[in-house]
């Protein structure tokens, strides 16, 4: 028994808008990281950098 699969095909305003989207997305998870990293570095403190190593 063979399924049939079917697939829907994106018209070129729908694939704009995915890659939009998808460029969107990525640019704030981007930012999320930068804020994460900042907020880190802040609670850590100045000192961070003057430790023994």
């Amino acid at each position: 028994m063979s399924q049939i699969i079917e697939t829907v095909q994106l018209n070129e305003e729908q694939k704009k808008r995915q890659r939009n989207r998808s460029i969107a997305i990525a640019v704030v998870l981007g930012l999320l990281v930068v804020l994460f990293y900042a907020i880190t570095i802040v609670k850590m403190g100045p000192g961070v950098m003057n430790r023994p190593m």
